[in-house]
């Protein structure tokens, strides 16, 4: 089994979840939310850093007390967002409940997560997290192609979490995420198909540009992973959300931890953070070392050619996911799709699913 790192578990004071950056930036609100931090001491100044929006706000600040003492955080949360956004609250309780329950009790490297707060009855929370930027991190583009080398130092982040699935057993509040995307409730097929017919599908083959196709081959894929060993997975393990510090690389973005195959993650990660050409050289040989990774850890992994076919075909809910992407820059919604979409061209992905 792995190390296990021993990280405070987050504060999670009982204030209202922000609705907005105001109310999240609000000295008062902050005072309390901070309160662990705070100890008694007053908020004298809060400076808005920097503001980056996509679906949630993540918003870096500072914040000075009254005695002087100054200190960096990042909220992230669903702020100043209408309500078909505000739907996607449980996410953001998901992402709270994995630095509650799960960073504590992992290797992986993440944020310092000092407070959450969360409304379970309303579904939506927000996360108050060091400012690793000002602690001397660098965040990943979405866009920042990976060398091998750092495709070797982000799996064995991976493998870290991957190694601690012990914590499924009672952790019911981790759901098989790529069963829910079966079931096609996110994005009918004509919606699909649409954005599939645009941009992002222009260098894939007929056959992969398929939504019918692609459908009917996410269905098969959650059929076969949930009858497969389950593992405590990422789901969204692109660049992106991936930093870079001088003691190596971490992982940020917790909405999308989910129960599931290994494959899923790896195949996604490998194929979304590596250009094509890269990926078509190196990945067997990365797969193969994430296997010794895991095996090194405890864990029991199948054989060399077992685990190539899951990884053939799990890189399905990679494509899938980003197919159904709409809130996010048309670029990186277009490099996502022709990576992960090529890469189910060249391991006939859709054959081995029986969906074509």
């Amino acid at each position: 089994m792995s190390q296990v790192l021993e990280r405070p578990r987050p504060a999670q004071p009982q204030v209202t979840v922000p609705a907005t950056l105001e109310q999240a930036l609000d000295p008062q609100w902050l005072a309390g939310a901070l309160g662990k931090i705070a100890a008694g001491r007053a908020i004298a100044q809060v400076e808005e850093v920097e503001v980056i929006r996509t679906v949630a706000t993540k918003v870096r600040f500072a914040v000075t007390f009254e005695d002087g003492q100054r200190l960096g955080f990042c909220l992230k949360g669903l702020l100043d967002v209408d309500a078909m956004t505000a739907r996607g609250g449980p996410t953001c309780v998901l992402e709270s409940d994995f630095y509650n329950k799960v960073a504590p009790v992992i290797a992986v490297r993440v944020p310092d997560c000092v407070a959450t707060v969360i409304d379970r009855e309303a579904h939506q929370a927000v996360t108050i997290m060091r400012d690793l930027i000002a602690d001397g991190a660098r965040f990943c583009s979405a866009l920042d192609p990976f060398t091998a080398d750092d495709a070797l130092e982000s799996l064995r982040q991976l493998s870290l979490l991957h190694a601690r699935s012990d914590f499924l057993d009672g952790a019911d509040w981790i759901r098989p995420r790529a069963a829910e995307l079966a079931k096609m409730s996110y994005v009918t097929p004509e919606a699909l198909q649409d954005l599939l017919d645009g941009p992002r599908g222009d260098n894939l083959s007929p056959r992969v540009r398929s939504a019918a196709n692609l459908a009917a081959a996410i269905r098969e894929l959650a059929a076969r992973d949930g009858g497969r060993p389950q593992f405590m997975i990422h789901g969204d393990a692109h660049a992106g959300n991936v930093f870079r510090t001088p003691e190596g690389m971490g992982v940020i973005d917790w909405q999308l931890l989910q129960r599931g195959g290994w494959a899923l993650d790896v195949a996604y990660h490998l194929n979304a953070v590596l250009p094509t050409e890269v990926a078509e050289v190196e990945e067997r040989r990365l797969l193969g070392e994430y296997l010794s990774m895991m095996r090194g850890h405890g864990m029991d992994m199948p054989s060399e050619a077992d685990a190539w076919m899951q990884y053939r075909e799990g890189v399905t809910y990679g494509y899938y996911l980003w197919s159904i992407t709409r809130r996010v820059d048309p670029p990186i919604i277009v490099q996502f799709v022709d990576r992960l979409g090529k890469a189910v061209m060249r391991h006939d992905s859709f054959g081995l699913l029986g969906a074509a």
